[in-house]
């Protein structure tokens, strides 16, 4: 086997996971629409030919990262589905934002992409929708599990807080942005439960 082969090959293997690291390196830095398909193969590094072996259109790659922010925890969502915690901790863990390794503070992805892709028939504006009504469904549960009045209604004050902190935070740069949220929320959770009305 020739030096040159085996080089190649080296280079070749990670390609979809140095593909999503870059993409989110710049999605995150100078936004979805901003960045194009050659500079993410560029600072991956990987031929346009790999890149395009891997993520037929560049909606497809942003699927694919924001499927890996979720998968790895890098979202408001990942919070309420942590079993280590109790109920309303979780709840309240919306409003702290994931740890990220370095600034900007750039809110929800989710929102985010959905601001991005406009169009509700894009793919990439209706998997952001599945996943926030994912969000308000794992908080409808939580707050049913605590007892709490009117669990659906409950839950969608719950997720426009968060994602509110979030934008706001995002806004402003300011990743603490959401302990005015969690006030907010805890108050409305009080409210909620049984026998404090």
């Amino acid at each position: 086997m020739s030096t040159v082969t085996t080089a190649s090959r080296r280079q070749g293997r990670g390609g979809r996971e140095r593909i999503l690291a870059a993409a989110a390196r710049l999605f995150a830095t100078q936004g979805i629409n901003a960045t194009g398909m050659e500079q993410i193969a560029e600072q991956a590094p990987v031929s346009k030919r790999t890149l395009y072996a891997h993520f037929r259109t560049k909606s497809d790659l942003v699927i694919a990262h924001l499927q890996d922010l979720a998968s790895t925890g890098h979202t408001l969502e990942s919070a309420l589905m942590r079993e280590d915690i109790p109920a309303r901790e979780r709840i309240l863990a919306l409003f702290v934002p994931p740890a990220v390794d370095a600034a900007p503070v750039r809110g929800c992805p989710f929102i985010d992409a959905a601001a991005e892709f406009p169009d509700p028939r894009s793919a990439v504006h209706s998997y952001a929708r599945e996943q926030k009504l994912l969000m308000v469904r794992l908080v409808t549960a939580l707050v049913t599990e605590l007892g709490c009045r009117e669990p659906a209604a409950l839950a969608e004050q719950l997720v426009t807080l968060a994602d509110g902190a979030a934008s706001r935070a995002m806004v402003l740069s300011d990743p603490d942005y959401g302990r005015h949220a969690r006030a907010a929320a805890e108050v409305l959770l009080e409210n909620a439960l049984p026998g404090t009305r």
